[in-house]
């Protein structure tokens, strides 16, 4: 069957149609995405703005088009952390309904690191063993650990690159007070819940999924995304410690020109490989291997799985 995914993050609005069925992986027919940046959009007593509210439907309303398009039977839509901060999201997600007829549901972040753990359990497969899982999104950082399909420990911190950029970087450069700033509240934040995941035991395999982990890891030498999903792709902690100077000291012109790096996201590099220096660090993790499929996999196989079983 043909399945749709509409996943409204801080960032960007992606849009992703497949076609699926139980035993298989999800096959991508089509894909739609728009750079949003609502986290960008919630002013400082975190009400999401009139714009911000009139780009996401606009964008629901042209997904909703291009999934009846694509012969889409069902399609799933969620939204992550800035929908879920935002003071008004009821009268956010009311308007949508409203004007589109797509009831966004809001996604819990700890079931983003569940749902997210599940799409690279499937991934690299049982010889992973206990997994390790981070994602830095635009509004929040995901982890989750576990030796199962399901994870034993599954957290959601507000320690994404958008987010920290807003409150640390806006309308100016980052400088090295701002910089030593940041740096100590993420490892501080990283830390305070952090033996929770320790507890669980060392993992055998340590995976980054996302945009920001992609780009950090071809910055720092991985393959491009033109050789193909099945490349295997790393980030070592080592060749991160040494771009985040270099980083600090571009210009978001310079940043934007980095290989794999979109003009949409360069001003939130520098947080994001904070957040990612740390996560590194913290959990004692050398290198991390990135996994192409994320949240939205993940969503489609739990609903993949529920429709078998509900069909056996």
């Amino acid at each position: 069957m043909r399945l749709g995914v509409l996943d409204i993050g801080s960032n960007t609005g992606h849009l992703l149609v497949v076609d699926a069925h139980a035993g298989a992986a999800p096959l991508p027919a089509s894909s739609y995405k728009e750079p949003l940046r609502l986290a960008e959009h919630l002013d400082p007593a975190g009400m999401l703005a009139d714009s911000g509210t009139a780009a996401l439907t606009a964008f629901v309303a042209n997904a909703l088009e291009l999934a009846e398009d694509k012969g889409c039977e069902e399609i799933y839509a969620f939204a992550t952390s800035a929908v879920r901060d935002a003071t008004n999201s009821e009268a956010v997600l009311a308007h949508v309904l409203e004007h589109t007829g797509a009831d966004l549901r809001v996604l819990p972040g700890e079931d983003e690191a569940r749902l997210t753990f599940l799409a690279v359990r499937r991934w690299f497969g049982w010889s992973s063993g206990r997994l390790a899982v981070f994602d830095i999104g635009g509004g929040s950082l995901e982890i989750a650990t576990g030796a199962d399909e399901a994870p034993s420990v599954a957290q959601s911190l507000p320690l994404g690159a958008g987010r920290l950029t807003r409150e640390h970087f806006v309308g100016r450069r980052p400088d090295p007070d701002a910089v030593r700033e940041l740096r100590r509240r993420i490892r501080a934040d990283l830390a305070r819940d952090a033996g929770e995941v320790l507890r669980a035991g060392a993992p055998d395999h340590a995976v980054a999924t996302s945009k920001t982990f992609r780009s950090l890891a071809r910055v720092c030498g991985a393959a491009p995304s033109a050789e193909g999903q099945f490349v295997r792709r790393l980030l070592a902690a080592e060749d991160l410690e040494a771009w985040i100077p270099k980083l600090v000291d571009m210009s978001l012109d310079e940043i934007s020109g980095l290989p794999g790096v979109s003009a949409a996201r360069a001003h939130q590099l520098v947080a994001g490989a904070l957040v990612a220096s740390a996560v590194m660090d913290i959990f004692e993790v050398p290198e991390l291997e990135i996994c192409p499929w994320a949240l939205r996999e993940g969503v489609l196989l739990d609903r993949i799985d529920r429709l078998s079983v509900l069909g056996g």
